[in-house]
């Protein structure tokens, strides 16, 4: 089974998924082709790559991601094919490559040189789609480019640690469909800075004593049920690893969410400070 993964913030109102996905097709009729997101805020690379990296690991060994995202050819931004982890990713050289392999070193990078092969009309897309069937099809990475062992480093919204390692700040990164608020804080991080010491979470004015092993981590007994609990501001490791704020069974569309009752929103700061 050959699958190609498509994450774009294209939107779905307008043709361009489905002439995507007819590109693919046309070129390689086997190909299994599953939708991860095309609702990305346009030419977000952080919220892309937050996205990708919660969803790749999910898919088999060998499957190609192809990511629509600020996807424009041009002096800054190349266009890469990666393979990492065991997966291949074609997209521009935004940053998200980057940070998805910030971790992981990727096992080959190639700068796509395939350009030239594509009449005048050609976008980025058919470049994209050319590449990814090539390599759904089990193609190498070096018939489609050249070997490159740099990517562009990433600038923004990185997780710091203080110098004496007492605080970790960082970033919103993604706002779910539940509006629970995400950022670029892993479990990893957290457990590598903290060595096992205390610590408070903290936001504009706020604070969070603990993570929750889960959303439903609260005291129940006698007194108290779950629905009493309906509202708390909590903090947990969502599923892929990373640190997420979230009101505990909060309709976005009757009571609010973390991001509008707590007014966090992307790029906002929340901290981890260690005692």
């Amino acid at each position: 089974m050959s699958i190609i993964t498509l994450t774009t913030d294209f939107g779905l109102k307008d043709h361009f998924v489905g002439a995507l996905k007819g590109k693919i097709l046309s070129d390689y009729p086997e190909a299994v082709i599953i939708d991860i997101s095309h609702d990305v805020d346009l030419f977000n690379i952080a919220e892309a790559s937050y996205i990708i990296s919660a969803a790749y690991s999910s898919f088999p060994k060998g499957t190609v991601h192809l990511i629509g995202v600020d996807a424009e050819l041009s002096k800054e931004n190349r266009h890469i094919a990666m393979e990492w982890d065991g997966h291949f990713f074609v997209c521009a050289d935004n940053g998200i490559p980057s940070i998805l392999s910030q971790k992981i070193v990727p096992e080959k990078v190639v700068e796509i040189t395939v350009h030239d092969r594509f009449g005048t009309d050609a976008t980025e897309m058919d470049v994209f789609v050319k590449v990814a069937c090539h390599l759904s099809r089990g193609g190498l990475l070096n018939v489609i480019g050249r070997e490159t062992t740099e990517v562009k480093p990433v600038n923004q919204l990185q997780p710091v640690i203080s110098h004496d390692n007492t605080t970790i700040k960082g970033y919103v990164v993604y706002i779910d469909h539940f509006g629970n608020c995400i950022t670029n804080i892993t479990k990893r991080l957290f457990k590598e800075v903290g060595r096992g010491r205390g610590y408070e979470i903290t936001f504009g004015n706020k604070t969070i004593k603990a993570v929750k092993e889960g959303y439903s981590d609260f005291t129940v007994n006698e007194r108290f049920s779950l629905k009493d609990y309906e509202g708390e501001k909590l903090a947990i490791f969502n599923e892929a690893g990373y640190l997420e704020i979230a009101i505990f069974r909060s309709n976005p569309l009757t009571v609010g969410t973390a991001r509008t009752l707590l007014g966090l929103k992307y790029r906002d700061v929340v901290n981890i400070v260690f005692r």
